[in-house]
């Protein structure tokens, strides 16, 4: 009778230089940012849930490699003060708010203020996708807001952001 011994694996993480990848790259996935980036979002809408909803679709985190703050504001005076003072990286408003619909707002932001940001603009109808052509926002969301639809949305135009300030 021969008795084996009983055979042992070794388990050795190779490391990212041995696998000659950068430290940006390891296995085909992207590491995220040490620091992410903040994003300052004015959300616009005169419903209080209709806020609610929106900060929460959006969370913290739409993407790894950004963070972000919320302005909320219910008027469209305080929206253009606002935004005339600067600092805001983009804008959510809402088509249905009363008395100043979020559609024409976002044609007065984009006719009156310097270097507007971009403009994500929450519908109560798909049909109504051509006014919010006519009031040149750069995204459109229907309602009732879903996280999913407005991440979307949100993460397509951070992309074509300049840098953002890095968080705190």
């Amino acid at each position: 009778m021969i008795l084996a011994a009983p055979l042992t694996r070794a388990c050795v993480t190779p490391s990212r230089e041995s696998l000659g990848v950068s430290n940006t790259y390891y296995s085909g996935m992207q590491d995220a940012p040490a620091t992410p980036r903040r994003l300052n979002v004015l959300v616009y809408a005169s419903n209080p849930q209709t806020t609610d909803r929106v900060i929460r679709a959006l969370g913290e985190h739409p993407s790894p490699e950004v963070s972000i703050d919320v302005v909320a504001l219910d008027t469209d005076r305080l929206v253009m003060a606002r935004l005339d003072a600067g600092g805001i990286d983009l804008a959510i408003l809402d088509g249905e708010a009363a008395p100043s619909g979020g559609m024409g707002l976002a044609r007065q932001i984009k006719d009156e203020i310097d270097s507007p940001p971009p403009v994500v603009l929450i519908v109560g109808r798909r049909d109504d996708a051509w006014l919010a052509s006519w009031s040149r926002a750069e995204a459109v969301v229907p309602h009732p807001v879903d996280a999913v639809t407005l991440a979307a949305a949100v993460n397509s135009l951070i992309e074509g952001l300049p840098d953002l300030a890095p968080a705190h």
